[in-house]
């Protein structure tokens, strides 16, 4: 417990930082001490309250018109692969996901195919992105590299940023909780564990908003770009290794 709940104040300041990453680093160390069955709901209910702890911060600079259409496909997506979470290789899913993320960062016209991404409305594109990310997340646990590079070149300020994307995903999280519980999860049984995670997620998410306040937007969007490519190489390392 000492351990997870270090690991939780360490990722939420990255997260608090960047944006992303910490989930998945939280994931990772819980699944060093739970099985993914366990793992996965539980780190739904640290990261919710991460996620919802950064969007308090940042909820004046939260953008509504991206976040709208991101929650309205969460849970009919996610109840299309929860049956599904047992049974799909986790180590092919991760291969595909760092590789999707490696090419929206860095060559996102190779996944528009010759269309013009400015034509393409914000609103349908983030029910799209939505629909992956409930999709995805009984499936992979943490699904913020995934949608990552879909804030990148909107114009979006690193207050903006961080306070949309913890809001999406703050939602996701919430969606694989009624998923979870509705398939039978016995989160009272774990009760201790999560409250002791989440009460350190947002001790972690305080400091690293006093990091956060020193960088300039240029700064943060060179360092976002590079972790974000950190995570994606590391997802396909694991998938091939």
């Amino acid at each position: 417990m000492l351990i997870l709940c270090a690991a939780s104040v360490l990722s939420a300041g990255v997260s608090a930082v960047l944006g992303m990453a910490g989930g998945i680093l939280l994931l990772a160390v819980m699944l060093l001490f739970l099985e993914p069955a366990v793992a996965i709901p539980i780190h739904a209910l640290v990261q919710l309250t991460s996620n919802s702890s950064r969007t308090l911060i940042h909820v004046r600079s939260v953008r509504r018109d991206l976040l709208g259409p991101f929650v309205l496909p969460l849970l009919p997506a996610g109840l299309l692969t929860v049956p599904l979470a047992q049974h799909l290789p986790g180590d092919g899913l991760r291969f595909a996901i760092g590789l999707f993320v490696l090419v929206a960062t860095w060559r996102r016209s190779w996944l528009l195919f010759g269309l013009d991404p400015g034509r393409i409305p914000l609103g349908p594109r983030f029910a799209l992105v939505g629909a992956g990310a409930g999709a995805l997340g009984p499936l992979v646990g943490a699904t913020g590299p995934f949608i990552a590079p879909f804030f990148l070149g909107l114009g979006l300020d690193r207050f903006e940023l961080i306070g949309t994307k913890a809001a999406c995903q703050a939602t996701g999280h919430l969606a694989k909780l009624v998923l979870f519980g509705f398939a039978g999860f016995a989160f009272l049984e774990y009760g201790v564990l999560s409250l002791a995670m989440a009460a350190c997620v947002v001790a972690g998410t305080w400091l690293g908003t006093r990091v956060l306040d020193r960088l300039d937007d240029e700064r943060f969007t060179q360092l976002y770009k590079w972790t974000l490519t950190a995570v994606a190489i590391r997802l396909v390392w694991s998938g091939l290794a």
